[in-house]
């Protein structure tokens, strides 16, 4: 049975309107980049909990990048929180979306991600070694307003320091303008896929011999890029049958 620890929410980084990052002193220090523990509040009479994967790095301060969701029991409690206030945390890891479970012959690593399904590749990306055996790292995060898009100057940092890690940003509610234009792609990932425009902007073609997409999100997406990738002839990973596409559903 898992144990659990209490503890305040030390910081609260708002990137937008209901969606934040929330760092906590307490909470497992050891696990696998891309695994996930469960948060609890006591909301009126009742104790509620939800998983959630973490942001932060191994031995840091535990992190989640959260998404307010409307008429959610928990993360409407957990967003009227003031810093200080006390949360429960999950001491023992789980999942198995991480790194160790990729085909031995993924050299090309795409981390595609939907809103909050980044969090799991920002721990990824801050691990050291963890990415070590890629040759290339094509991180796409996919929102719907420029706004939304959350650790972008730590991204695009991660790019400018390694030259082996490519940033996407994928817009799919705003049109392309001025300076913005050429840094960003405007549509659906599964258009993106389909059409090229994804590889084009990551300079990186999606190998069958080399390539493995993680994609981590909401289902819907998840849905209809796997269906996309499906279609350049990309298959699902499975132990027995190694393949190209990892996935994760949030919610």
């Amino acid at each position: 049975m898992s144990a659990w620890l209490k503890g305040p929410v030390e910081h609260r980084h708002d990137w937008f309107d209901g969606l934040s990052t929330f760092r906590l002193p307490a909470g497992p220090r050891h696990f696998e980049p891309g695994q996930f523990v469960n948060l609890a509040l006591q909301v009126g009479q009742q104790r509620v909990r939800r998983a959630y994967s973490l942001a932060s790095a191994p031995g840091e301060a535990p992190e989640f990048f959260i998404s307010r969701v409307d008429g959610g029991m928990f993360t409407q409690e957990l967003f009227s929180l003031p810093e200080g206030a006390e949360v429960e945390v999950e001491t023992s890891p789980s999942g198995f979306f991480t790194l160790r479970w990729l085909p031995d012959f993924a050299k090309d690593l795409w981390l595609v991600s939907s809103g909050t399904g980044l969090g799991p590749f920002i721990s990824m990306l801050r691990t050291p070694g963890a990415l070590q055996r890629f040759e290339h790292v094509v991180v796409v995060n996919c929102v719907r307003q420029r706004a939304q898009l959350a650790y972008r100057a730590e991204l695009e940092a991660f790019a400018r320091g390694d030259s082996r890690v490519r940033y996407v940003p994928v817009v799919t509610r705003e049109a392309g303008f001025g300076d913005e234009s050429g840094r960003l792609l405007f549509g659906r990932l599964p258009s993106q896929v389909s059409s090229g425009r994804l590889e084009d902007q990551a300079g990186l073609p999606l190998s069958l011999e080399r390539g493995h997409i993680m994609l981590c999100g909401n289902p819907e997406m998840i849905r209809d890029t796997s269906a996309a990738l499906t279609d350049r002839g990309l298959r699902r990973h499975l132990k027995r049958a190694p393949g190209h596409i990892t996935t994760e559903k949030y919610w």
